[in-house]
């Protein structure tokens, strides 16, 4: 794994376009020399003179045109207390697009050169001020959508994943220790740590490995948001179903049915969570093109879909149509969706009777018998009052989250942390299995050694400079 480079960095840290402020920061051993080459304080001061974490106003200044770029206030904060463990300086100037560029064209002619993407926080974590999972935090708090992503993102990066990961990896390697003592000491008469005993220890940390990776669902769901399809017959509300939770106008309603003939997306926050609302053509036999494509593109969304939102009108009886569709959303349950772990007692769907303003009519015998699950999971709403919205939002929150989620996870992996944890788990399996068929200690200290570098990618400890740079090229430039 590479080290930062020598040189100093620079970037515009603030989102492109006018503002109030822009930001342009500099990272690195020569950064106090950079700023003393186009700044001037109030008190003209200049390199050494400049005090750690001290704000200082003054001009930035174009010394080889003689002319004044703008007046801005600059923060120096030096190496190891800065978030890169870098001399660190920000250069606060007015937000105009041209303004935040000059300032930063200066830098370069300085001598800095332009950060690559991520790069500010790449380095903080080569220079050991955070781990990896706490640089993936970084990016999660600057794109959470909702206050629960944005609080799981901040216990992130506070090292509550570090830290679960930690023990994981001590118990490993200390698996691996009393492992590799019957190898360095098999000859001599040494009391070695008792097969059972391994195995017991082995199991344990198993377990701990599969609690973490059960937390992958609720980690998706915060970081990239529910697909949430709504699907039904026509004219059962399934668009003012859309409107109600999107709190906008968004899908037309008519009584005309078939009004809606292509997916209409809309994003919302529902109780927490990040959602992507997507209303689709009623599904019912059609000759016409435009209808046909409408309609097959519900179908795909019933199969992309996290969850999907079952729509009946409760007003009438089961219709032919009615009972088509829930032949379609059962078929969707026995599809390979264990992954997502989703509305894990009747499938990946609920069912919404709409319309509970009126007399309802619907036989729930029939509809759950159609069903085969017990009765009483229905979701009882009025997309004309908002009546049974809340209940509605709450049964969503149950379905995607195991028992619901109250507050943000202590830690939540990603992707990239659940491809490590499998590994490592696997090397265990394998470990565990060794020991049951008595294997030589050398074959089972392999799976071992497997296992803690698995384990070890997650926080950083076992990256190659591709890992790395995958992982930060997706951050913004500047960060």
């Amino acid at each position: 794994m590479s080290k930062p480079d020598n040189d100093t960095i620079c970037a515009i840290s603030t989102p492109l376009g006018a503002g109030g402020i822009g930001i342009v920061r500099l990272s690195g051993k020569g950064s106090v020399e950079i700023l003393s080459s186009l700044f001037v304080s109030k008190q003209s001061l200049v390199g050494d003179k400049y005090k750690s974490h001290h704000v200082y106003y003054g001009q930035v200044v174009n010394r080889a045109k003689n002319e004044t770029v703008d007046e801005a206030l600059v923060t120096v904060m030096r190496a190891p207390k800065t978030y890169t463990r870098e001399d660190v300086v920000e250069i606060n100037c007015h937000g105009g697009p041209a303004s935040v560029r000059k300032v930063l064209d200066l830098a370069v002619k300085a001598g800095a050169r332009l950060a690559e993407p991520g790069e500010f926080t790449k380095r903080a974590f080569l220079n050991g001020r955070i781990d990896l999972t706490q640089a993936e935090a970084v990016m999660d708090v600057i794109g959470a959508d909702t206050e629960l992503a944005l609080a799981s993102a901040i216990k992130q990066l506070g090292g509550g994943l570090k830290a679960k990961i930690e023990e994981i990896r001590e118990s490993v390697a200390s698996l691996l220790a009393l492992t590799e003592i019957s190898i360095d000491f098999s000859d001599e008469d040494i009391d070695y740590v008792p097969l059972d005993e391994l195995k017991r220890r082995g199991m344990e940390t198993r377990d701990s490995i599969s609690r973490l990776l059960d937390t992958y669902n609720d980690g998706r769901v915060l970081r990239e948001g529910l697909m949430l399809a709504i699907v039904g017959s026509p004219n059962v509300g399934k668009s003012s179903l859309l409107n109600l939770i999107s709190r906008t106008d968004r899908a037309i309603v008519t009584e005309i049915p078939g009004t809606t003939r292509d997916t209409v997306e809309e994003r919302v926050n529902l109780g927490g969570i990040p959602v992507r609302l997507i209303d689709t053509a009623g599904i019912r036999h059609s000759e016409g093109v435009v209808e046909k494509e409408g309609i097959r593109r519900s179908e795909e969304a019933i199969k992309q879909a996290d969850l999907v939102l079952l729509v009946l009108d409760g007003s009438r009886e089961l219709t032919p149509q009615d009972i088509e569709i829930i032949e379609k959303v059962k078929g969707k349950s026995q599809l390979s969706f264990t992954k997502k772990k989703v509305a894990k007692e009747n499938g990946d769907f609920l069912i919404v009777l709409n319309k509970a303003d009126l007399p309802q009519k619907i036989n729930s015998e029939v509809l759950w018998g159609r069903l085969s699950f017990k009765k009483g999971g229905e979701v009882n709403i009025s997309s004309k009052t908002g009546e049974g919205l809340d209940g509605l939002v709450a049964r969503v929150k149950d379905a995607v989250f195991s028992g619901g989620m109250k507050r943000a996870p202590e830690a939540a992996i990603n992707l990239r942390h659940k491809g490590a944890l499998e590994r490592a788990d696997a090397a265990l399996f394998r470990f565990l299995a060794g020991c049951d068929e008595n294997l030589s200690p050398e074959f089972l200290a392999f799976e071992l050694r497997d296992s803690l570098n698995a384990v070890g990618e997650v926080v950083g400890a076992t990256n190659s400079d591709d890992i790395l740079n995958r992982i930060f090229n997706d951050f913004c430039i500047g960060k």
